[in-house]
C-alpha cells in the first residue's frame, strides 16, 4: 500500500505538482491558499525547480505565460480577488494554446470578500472569466486525496490538449488535513516541439503569438479552439454518482458542498427516502449527458452550493428543465449543515417534487 501523508489540501496540491514534474511556480500570497505558495517555495528548489514570488498576480500569470511557452510544466495559484487580476493573462494563455495549471482556492463573496470558504467563482471559472471565446478545463476535488490526484491529472490534461487547467477548490478544502498518497498516479510525458527553446537544428523559429490582424486568420484560430473544446466535451467529463439508480430526488453538488450533501443523503436514506447524489468533478466541460441520464427517473433535483446559485444554471440546462430544479445555498463564508439540506429534502418530498 502506498505511503500516506497527513497534510493540508493546499500542501497536497503542491506535492502533487512536484510529482507531476512541475518545475516552475509563480504566484503571490493570498489567504486561504497561502500554504500552497509556501510549500512551493520550499519544495521547488529541492527538485531543481524555480519558485518566484511575483510583485502581483498580474505579473505572476504573465510569468506563467512565458514559462509555458518555453515548454515547462508551470503552475500558479491564488484566491478569488487575485484570480480576477489574472484573467487577462489566462485569456492570452488560452488563445496561445499553452499548457499550465491554475489553482483557485475560493473566498466567499465579491470584492475582497473574506477569507472563509465559498464557491462564488463558478461563473468566472467555467464561463471564461476573461475576454474572448475561450474555456479553461475546470476540475473540482472534494478531498485532500483527490486534490493530489486531480493536480497530476491537470498537468497531464494541460499538456495533452495545450490548454490551461484550473483546480477549483474552496478554503475548507485548502485548509483541512487528511491523509494523501502520491504514488501510482500516471504522469504522462509529452513532447513539445512547438516550444520556444531556441533554434536548435530547426530552419524556422517557433513563434507563439495571439495577435491575428487578418480576420480570416483569426476566425481560423477561433474555430480551432472551438473544435478542441468540442473534443473536450466529448472525452473529458468526469463525475461521481451515489444512490442514483432508484433516486426520486437527486442532489447535485461539488467540492466541499458535495461532502455535506452526501451526509444529508445518508440521513434521508436512513428514513426510507430515495435520495441520490450527483457530483460533477469536471465543472467545465460539465457532464451534461451523464446528469440528464441520472435524473431520468427522478421527480426533482436539488442543487446545493456555497453561493447564491451559479452551477444551478448549468444543471437546469443539462436536464433541459425536464424536472423541477430546486436550489439551496449559503454565502459569505457560511457553510450549510447536513440538517439544513435534509430539511430541504423533506420540503421537496412534501410537495411531491414541485416548487
Amino acid at each position: 500500500m502506498a505511503e500516506k501523508i497527513l497534510m493540508k489540501g493546499n500542501e497536497a496540491i503542491g506535492e502533487a505538482a512536484v510529482v507531476a514534474g512541475c518545475k516552475y511556480y509563480f504566484g503571490y500570497p493570498i489567504t486561504p491558499q497561502s500554504e500552497l505558495i509556501e510549500y512551493m517555495a520550499k519544495r521547488l528548489p529541492e527538485v531543481g525547480g524555480t519558485f518566484l514570488q511575483a510583485e502581483s498576480e498580474i505579473a505572476a500569470i504573465n510569468m506563467v505565460y512565458g514559462a509555458a511557452g518555453a515548454g515547462g510544466r508551470v503552475m500558479t495559484s491564488s484566491s478569488s480577488p487575485g484570480m480576477s487580476l489574472k484573467q487577462e493573462g489566462i485569456s492570452y494563455i488560452a488563445a496561445a494554446e499553452l499548457p499550465c495549471v491554475i489553482v483557485n482556492i475560493m473566498r466567499g463573496g465579491p470584492g475582497l470578500g473574506g477569507i472563509q470558504p465559498g464557491q462564488a467563482d463558478y461563473f468566472q471559472a467555467t464561463k471564461g472569466g476573461g475576454h474572448g471565446d475561450y474555456h479553461v478545463i475546470v476540475v473540482a476535488p472534494n478531498s485532500v486525496q483527490e486534490m493530489a490526484e486531480l493536480t497530476i491529472h491537470a498537468f497531464n490534461l494541460a499538456d495533452q490538449y495545450l490548454n490551461p487547467v484550473m483546480i477549483l477548490g474552496d478554503g475548507a478544502l485548502g485548509q483541512m488535513m487528511e491523509p494523501a498518497s502520491f504514488h501510482d498516479m500516471p504522469v504522462i510525458a509529452v513532447e513539445k516541439p512547438w516550444a520556444t527553446t531556441g533554434m536548435g537544428e530547426r530552419s524556422e523559429p517557433n513563434i507563439i503569438n495571439t495577435l491575428q490582424l487578418k480576420p480570416e486568420m483569426l476566425e481560423q484560430a477561433n474555430n480551432r479552439l472551438q473544435k478542441k473544446y468540442a473534443l473536450l466535451q466529448e472525452k473529458e467529463t468526469r463525475w461521481e454518482e451515489i444512490h442514483t439508480e432508484d433516486a426520486e430526488l437527486i442532489l447535485v453538488a461539488y467540492g466541499i458542498a458535495s461532502r455535506i450533501a452526501f451526509t444529508a443523503v445518508e440521513m434521508a436514506r436512513s428514513e426510507g427516502l430515495k435520495v441520490g447524489l450527483f457530483r460533477p468533478i469536471t465543472l467545465w466541460p460539465f457532464p451534461k449527458a451523464a446528469l440528464a441520464n441520472a435524473v431520468r427517473k427522478a421527480i426533482a433535483v436539488l442543487t446545493v452550493e456555497l453561493s447564491a446559485g451559479q452551477m444551478v444554471e448549468d444543471v437546469s440546462l443539462a436536464i433541459q428543465c425536464a424536472k423541477p430544479v430546486h436550489f439551496y445555498g449559503r454565502t459569505g463564508g457560511m457553510i450549510m449543515s447536513p440538517k439544513e439540506i435534509y430539511e430541504q429534502i423533506i420540503k421537496i418530498f412534501e410537495t411531491k417534487g414541485g416548487k
